[in-house]
């Protein structure tokens, strides 16, 4: 079965059309990136081709989708021959909200549910949703699924997500500590086990999705039981841009002394604070690590401080969990930041971690157990795929 998957944001589209089947094959990749302005950019590589880079008006989603469509029964480029083979289309939904606690084929009451969460998720439900109405318009009759970042968090039990607000606010508008990174947190757990010949369902995991957005999830068997990120992907780890957690009075005291209205502080808090307000250089950790190492101290203050929130989120889900078996790190700087992963390690001997330093140091973006041998707590560094996990899910349910 032949399954495009679709990851649509405010303004791009990334992409994967995978065969699915015992061993499943991504045919075509790419994105479309800057929608909405005169000069998009769309790219697209076909399996075993060059990648290729064209400029376009793509003033809508719409005209992003049909794109992709256009380039996959190519002549030239293409790997269908007609659209007809695309049986199934797979969707990241980023909020799920109570409704989902797992993945769904889409009709007319899931879209209505997906748009009620707009206001849990105002950057990037509508975008999702806009990727599921798009295909509708263009292939009516193929089956569409929504997979949830928040699906997966389900599980969690209400002392673990419930915030001690006045519990009408719970009742009335659902706020609670919902998650997210779900997918690729249950994808890396279940890839460990495999590793390791552990069974998941008897096996108390902690994992590290560590990227531009970051958190931390504590599994225990089989189940997520707690997680970093709240309500919206704010609270928790710090991040790229956003500040994590955060003490709630000191917005009001900012907001007093700055003169700042409810959106200029939540842009403060999503898109100018995190790596990037506290270093002043960049919310890229390849650039923090560089100005570091020239003697940056803002951009070492940032660095220890990320790596320091992960050290102590790490250590309060193995509290809460009676220990941990095993601990993974993923995303773009859980794969490659060997620092941040040695620093969160360090001193960690009490808890049963030990750290190979040599293999940690020496290796990036490759599956690999990095603890060493005698080490009671399993650390592995392992590499995600939300896209396959969107396919699999796509194709259990519409094969």
């Amino acid at each position: 079965m032949k399954i495009l998957v679709l990851n649509c944001g405010s303004s791009s589209i990334k992409y994967q059309f995978i065969a699915m089947g015992e061993t499943p094959d991504v045919l075509a990749k790419g994105i479309v990136e800057r929608i909405g302005l005169p000069d998009a950019i769309f790219n697209y590589q076909a399996k075993g081709g060059e990648k290729i880079q064209t400029i376009h008006e793509v003033p809508s989603h719409q005209e992003g989708v049909d794109l992709v469509l256009k380039a996959l029964a190519s002549p030239e480029t293409g790997v269908i021959k007609e659209l007809s083979e695309i049986k199934a289309v797979g969707h990241r939904v980023a909020h799920g909200g109570e409704f989902f606690p797992k993945s769904v084929v889409v009709g007319e009451k899931e879209e209505k549910q997906i748009e009620e969460l707009f206001t849990l998720a105002p950057l990037h439900n509508p975008a999702n949703l806009k990727g599921i109405e798009c295909i509708k318009a263009v292939l009516p009759t193929v089956p569409q699924v929504a997979v949830f970042d928040t699906s997966f968090h389900q599980t969690m039990p209400a002392h673990a997500f419930t915030y001690a607000i006045p519990y009408e606010y719970y009742e009335n508008h659902k706020v609670r500590r919902y998650g997210f990174h779900g997918t690729s947190h249950k994808f890396v757990a279940e890839k460990a086990c495999k590793m390791l010949g552990l069974k998941f369902e008897d096996t108390k995991i902690i994992t590290c999705h560590l990227g531009n957005g970051a958190s931390i999830c504590a599994i225990d068997k089989g189940k997520s039981v707690d997680t970093s990120m709240g309500l919206t992907p704010l609270e928790g780890l710090i991040m790229g841009t956003r500040c994590g957690d955060f003490e709630a009075g000191a917005v009001f005291f900012l907001q007093e002394k700055e003169n700042l209205n409810i959106q200029q502080m939540n842009d403060v808090l999503n898109k100018k604070s995190g790596m990037a307000g506290v270093s002043g250089v960049s919310s890229d950790m390849r650039d923090l690590e560089s100005a570091a190492a020239e003697g940056n101290k803002r951009a070492q203050l940032a660095l220890d401080m990320f790596a320091y929130r992960v050290k102590k989120y790490v250590g309060a889900y193995a509290a809460a969990m009676g220990g941990a078996d095993v601990i993974i790190f993923t995303g773009g700087i859980g794969e490659n930041a060997y620092k941040t992963r040695e620093y969160v390690c360090k001193n960690m001997e009490y808890m049963g971690v030990k750290l190979d330093e040599k293999i940690n140091t020496d290796l990036r973006g490759k599956d690999t157990v990095i603890s060493t041998a005698d080490s009671r707590v399993k650390v592995l560094l392992l590499t995600t795929d939300e896209e396959l996990v969107i396919a699999t899910d796509t194709y259990n349910l519409c094969k």
